[in-house]
């Protein structure tokens, strides 16, 4: 009989395989990650913009490299790149310390933006072969509640390095993090090989019909993906517009952006699963999409009175405005993992995978500048901006959908005769 604990767990055996790799994997990015602005600008001796030059310049290293590493991880398979990708993580991360300057920092940036990028492909293409599809997203959601608690873990890690204020403690860290990615690779070739991980020769697919089913060409799929970027965007109003309006904008204390993060981690780890629970459709992933872009409007047209109020108010409203934009990212979360498992081409779920990056590396493109002077230097106005933006990412998404779905069939008709 199932106990009251495991409602509180992956639903399968592979699913708690999963999460434990995932916690393995978040931890060790999240030491490294911690303290990566300090040891950037004290070990390597960078300044700050060289650092957001180079992390720049590897997003779009990252962004060129979405369809070819999808491409890729069906070519190889998904849980082979995967794995291949976590062991060349860990061989990266041995050399942080013995960079000495710009170039070699963007070197390393670019080529970890990359591979970390085909890693991604791959474990994206690895769950949706894996599981039936109706635990695909359920699962998810559990991978995604134990990368919080990961990253949580090695925020902790990493906080207690740079509180030691020692740089030989600091310069350590990448080489933790290299052992924990290390047996995270382990760990990933330990898991059982996904369907298209033993390609046949029936899986080979003509050039001719290779091209004509490219996931670029599914106009309606890289579409609906765009306006998910724009939806995904709650992350730039979490960890950036809200925290500098709160700092220039509000007579909050400072110390409030402790607990906003807290709160969005909680959350995140107990509200995950539930906001996933039903999506297994894409109409269901449509309504996910319009739930998330509820909250987020909510979130601006909470936060935009903070500017006037005083004191407890606008703690509470600021707090508020956080939590409403974390309900915003639980169900773009679940209605993005829908469409992945919806919406893929089954040879080639790497592709399709690379191809949704697209739209969230866009995202994270022109989003923190955009909606940083918006708010920032046009109050109010920018704010519903902002918000009328998000409706127009959602209003996109159920014809792109549908779109998506009629290009599928007629692949799959073209196929078959």
């Amino acid at each position: 009989m199932p106990t009251r604990l495991d409602r509180f767990l992956p639903p399968t055996p592979l699913a708690r395989r999963l999460s434990a790799q995932s916690v393995l994997f978040a931890t060790g990015e999240g030491a490294f990650l911690t303290g990566s602005a300090v040891f950037f600008t004290q070990i390597v001796g960078l300044s700050a913009a060289q650092v957001g030059l180079g992390l720049t310049v590897g997003g779009l290293a990252s962004f060129c490299c979405s369809i070819p590493a999808g491409k890729l991880a069906d070519r190889l398979g998904p849980k082979r790149l995967w794995g291949l990708s976590a062991f060349t993580m860990a061989a990266l991360y041995l050399v942080w310390p013995f960079i000495g300057g710009f170039a070699t920092f963007l070197v390393l940036v670019v080529l970890l933006e990359v591979v970390q990028n085909a890693g991604w492909s791959g474990r994206g293409a690895y769950t949706i072969d894996i599981f039936p599809r109706e635990e695909r997203v359920r699962t998810s959601a559990f991978v995604r509640a134990a990368l919080n608690i990961g990253f949580t873990i090695g925020a902790l890690i990493g906080g207690l390095a740079l509180a030691s204020d020692s740089d030989t403690v600091i310069r350590a860290v990448p080489w933790l993090t290299a052992c924990v990615l290390l047996a995270n690779g382990v760990m990933i070739t330990r898991l059982p090989d996904a369907p298209h991980d033993k390609p046949t020769a029936e899986d080979v697919v003509p050039v001719e019909k290779a091209v004509q089913g490219s996931a670029l060409r599914n106009r309606g799929f890289v579409l609906l993906n765009v306006c998910d970027g724009i939806l995904g965007t709650n992350q730039v109003l979490l960890n950036i517009v809200i925290p500098l309006w709160l700092v220039q904008e509000t007579d909050a204390p400072h110390v409030l952006l402790a607990w906003l993060f807290g709160t969005n981690t909680v959350l995140a780890v107990l509200l995950q699963v539930p906001a996933a629970r039903g999506v297994d459709s894409v109409s269901s992933s449509l309504r996910a999409a319009r739930i998330s872009g509820a909250f987020f409007v909510l979130s601006c047209l909470i936060v935009l009175v903070t500017h006037d109020t005083l004191g407890w108010t606008t703690i509470l409203l600021v707090w508020l405005g956080h939590v409403t934009v974390t309900g915003a990212e639980l169900f773009q979360s679940a209605g993005h993992w829908g469409f992945l498992s919806e919406l893929s081409d089954p040879d080639r779920r790497g592709e399709y995978q690379g191809a949704a990056q697209l739209g969230s590396i866009l995202g994270n493109v022109w989003a923190p500048a955009l909606f940083t002077y918006l708010a920032m230097e046009w109050g109010t106005t920018g704010w519903l901006l902002i918000a009328a933006i998000i409706v127009v990412g959602v209003l996109g998404m159920g014809p792109s959908s549908r779109a998506a779905e009629r290009y599928l069939a007629r692949v799959h008709a073209d196929a078959a005769a």
